[in-house]
């Protein structure tokens, strides 16, 4: 195709009017083979990330790509193909090659485009500021990782050595349609400053990373604060010891909180609950939680992480609270996973958006100080290892490091021993959540206080 330079300062190859071209002749296509329906999606990338390690430079990196993808439909029967060559002659083989997949396909009587009343009208498509690209060059970008990771260093000289810091500034954009009268499309982007600094010498080492990311460059960290803090982590580890096998209330650092947040999501999701593979099976309307737990989605926060005004589907998205005391008001999901439980999409297609969890016990001063007043004696966890969790039954596995605490004081660092139980009584027994709020990706939550936990050690 003959393509006009998007001139505005985006940085990208393509306008919005291309990818609509595309999209259109795409749509177009699969109608003269003889689709029933069809929806495409165009959509093209572009950063720099540069890395940088004990001072030098280490990488630069440059990418860019772009990708046209096509879902044919006849009747019941779903293929789909997508292709990096614009030229016609490439999206009509696209389309064909969608169109015969389609042709071979069983039937699936769930399958198809979302009902037309479920669409996000075009005029209802809110902008959510969700575009700032960084136009910075490589040597600035190695310019702040080095300042990042100078600040690590100079934060004490028992901070040795370093894994290395980087700067990474990530654009993309991209326009879909179907026809079931759905198009829409937006630009965004995501930019971010890391550092992992290593504390200590021979065979007393202990490493810690921390980072900052934000949609607009002008909103992140500074480079060195995000290096001493990394660097106060580290050094907070050092002469980490064993603990003995036993069970104590849990305090999960925020960002590993909002892991937790995702366990639940993850079960009360579509897929897990038509495959029947989650231990929160028919939950709807049921006590998971404690009553003081609330949880939101929503997804029109400006510059939110998790913000979109419509789904994957382009389903419109709507702000809703997925747990009301404690009580299971909704699950996520597209439209293929609605049908296949007798149900109406959430516009969740491609996960959640924007999630908040609360309790309604938690007072403003409710900050890290406070939540280990509250735990008392037991562990305070911020490092998390392995994948040790089944959705099936909800039993929970994982090795773990962080803190012994007592009398509501750090007592030492602790590290090599495992966490234990089940995700039910967990989440069940959450009996704070602090004021410490940590925005993880798409999820928002403060340090998470769990009243029992099997804690293996030596």
């Amino acid at each position: 195709m003959h393509k006009t330079p998007a001139h505005d300062g985006s940085g990208f190859a393509y306008s919005r009017a291309d990818f609509e071209e595309l999209v259109d002749f795409a749509l177009e296509h699969a109608r003269k083979l003889g689709a029933t329906d069809a929806g495409a999606e165009a959509s093209e990338g572009c950063g720099l990330s540069v890395s940088v390690r004990k001072g030098e430079l280490e990488n630069v990196e440059r990418n860019r790509d772009k990708s046209l993808g096509i879902t044919v439909y006849m009747g019941n029967q779903r293929g789909n193909a997508s292709t990096s060559d614009f030229s016609r002659p490439a999206l009509e083989r696209t389309v064909q090659a969608a169109y015969d997949i389609a042709r071979f396909t069983a039937q699936d009587p769930v399958a198809g485009l979302p009902d037309a009343e479920e669409i996000a009208p075009v005029s209802s498509q809110p902008d959510l500021d969700l575009f700032h690209p960084w136009s910075i060059t490589s040597e600035q970008a190695a310019e702040i990782a080095l300042r990042c990771e100078r600040a690590a260093f100079d934060t004490d000289p028992r901070i040795t050595n370093s894994e290395g810091g980087g700067v990474s500034a990530q654009q993309s954009h991209f326009f879909s349609a179907h026809t079931h009268g759905f198009r829409g499309g937006y630009a965004s982007s995501r930019h971010s400053i890391s550092v992992a600094p290593i504390a200590g010498r021979a065979e007393e080492m202990q490493r810690d990373a921390w980072y900052t990311s934000m949609r607009s460059a002008q909103e992140l960290a500074a480079p060195e604060a995000v290096g001493r803090y990394a660097a106060e982590r580290a050094l907070a580890r050092l002469k980490s010891r064993k603990i003995p096998t036993g069970e104590c209330a849990v305090l999960f650092e925020s960002p590993l909180a909002a892991g937790l947040l995702g366990g639940f999501v993850q079960a009360v999701s579509g897929g897990s609950l038509y495959r029947k593979s989650t231990f929160l099976l028919d939950s709807l309307g049921k006590q998971v939680f404690p009553e003081h737990i609330d949880v939101l989605e929503d997804p029109f926060v400006r510059r939110g992480k998790g913000s979109a005004p419509f789904d994957e589907e382009g389903v419109r998205t709507r702000a809703r609270k997925v747990v009301d005391a404690g009580r299971v008001e909704g699950y996520f999901l597209s439209s293929y996973s609605a049908r296949k439980l007798g149900m109406k999409t959430t516009g969740n297609a491609g996960g959640s958006h924007n999630l908040t969890m609360t309790s309604r016990l938690t007072q403003p001063t409710d900050n890290l100080v406070a939540m280990l007043k509250k735990l008392g004696t037991g562990l305070f966890v911020i490092e998390l290892m392995g994948q040790g969790v089944n959705y099936v039954t909800g039993d929970y596995s994982r090795g773990a490091s962080g803190f012994w605490v007592e009398n509501g004081e750090i007592a030492f660092p602790v590290q090599e021993i495992t966490i234990a139980g089940n995700l039910r009584d967990m989440l069940m027994g959450i009996q704070a959540v602090g004021a410490d709020v940590y925005n993880y990706g798409a999820k928002t939550v403060g340090s998470i206080l769990i009243n029992r936990m099997k804690v293996g050690g030596s």
